[in-house]
C-alpha cells in the first residue's frame, strides 16, 4: 500500500488553515497570547516565511505518520515485509496480499473512522507532549487547552481525510 503523496501534501495544509481561525483574536488568539506571554508586537516581528514553512514541513511529517495510524491495512505490509516472496510478482505471498486487499482493503476506510483515530492520536500523543512542555515552561491550563485543542482538532481532520481518501 503506497503512501498517497498528494493527500499528504494537501492534509499538511490543514494546520495552517485551521490556525488562521483558531488563533484569530476573535477565537482563541487573545487567550493564547496571554497564556503564552506573547505580545502582538512580538508576533509581528517573527519571520513568517520560516514559521509557516517549518509549520508545513512538520505538518507533512504528521500526515505521513497518520497514514499508517488511520489506515489499518498498511500494517499488513509491515507485518509481511521480510517474508519470502514479498514484492515478487505472482508469488504465493503477493497473491495472498492481493486477495486480502480485494476482500478487506476497504474496511474501516471512512472519514468517521479516521477522525476517531486522529482524535485518539491527539489526546494520547499531542496532549501529553504539549502538557509536559507547558509544565516545565510554567504555563497554565489555558495554554495547554488552547494548544492541545488545536492539535486534537487538526489530527482529527487530517486523520479523517487521509482515511477516507487515502
Amino acid at each position: 500500500m503506497a503512501l498517497n503523496y498528494l493527500l499528504v501534501f494537501l492534509t499538511g495544509l490543514i494546520p495552517i488553515l485551521t490556525g488562521f481561525v483558531w488563533y484569530n483574536p476573535k477565537v482563541f488568539g487573545n487567550t493564547w497570547m496571554k497564556a503564552a506571554g506573547v505580545t502582538p508586537e512580538q508576533g509581528k516581528s517573527m519571520n513568517m516565511l520560516l514559521t509557516f514553512g517549518l509549520t508545513y514541513l512538520f505538518s507533512l511529517m504528521l500526515s505521513m505518520i497518520l497514514f499508517s495510524v488511520v489506515i489499518h491495512q498498511t500494517h499488513l505490509y509491515s507485518i509481511l515485509l521480510g517474508s519470502p516472496g514479498f514484492g515478487q510478482e505472482n508469488s504465493d505471498l503477493m497473491n495472498y496480499i492481493e486477495e486480502f486487499m480485494a476482500k478487506y482493503g476497504g474496511n474501516y476506510r471512512t472519514f468517521k473512522h479516521g477522525a476517531l483515530h486522529g482524535t485518539i492520536a491527539g489526546i494520547f500523543f499531542a496532549l501529553p507532549v504539549i502538557a509536559v512542555n507547558a509544565l516545565f515552561e510554567m504555563k497554565g491550563f489555558k495554554y495547554i487547552a488552547v494548544n492541545a485543542g488545536f492539535w486534537i482538532l487538526n489530527l482529527m481532520l487530517m486523520g479523517g481525510i487521509i482515511c477516507a481518501f487515502g
